[in-house]
């Protein structure tokens, strides 16, 4: 019996070892202007993805950026 809580207490531990992460947030770049000083004189998509790189230390690729970008100032 105890073997079988050791077992199961370990099994468990793994898992939450292994769940995902939660969800990174997007930085907004809803209401900035490009190559303004708000942008640190870049571009949206160049803005975007330095700032998630700041906040999360992952680079997403320029398409990313400029889908993100677009979905942003459209909604």
């Amino acid at each position: 019996m105890k073997k079988l809580l050791v077992l199961a207490l370990v099994t468990m531990g793994v898992l939450l070892a292994l769940a995902p992460a939660s969800a990174q947030q997007v930085p907004s770049v809803r209401g900035l202007r490009s190559f303004s000083p708000q942008t640190n004189f870049m571009s949206l998509e160049g803005y975007l993805r330095w700032q998630y790189h700041v906040e999360n230390n992952v680079w997403i690729s320029r398409a990313e950026a400029e889908s993100l970008a677009k979905t942003q100032s459209a909604g």
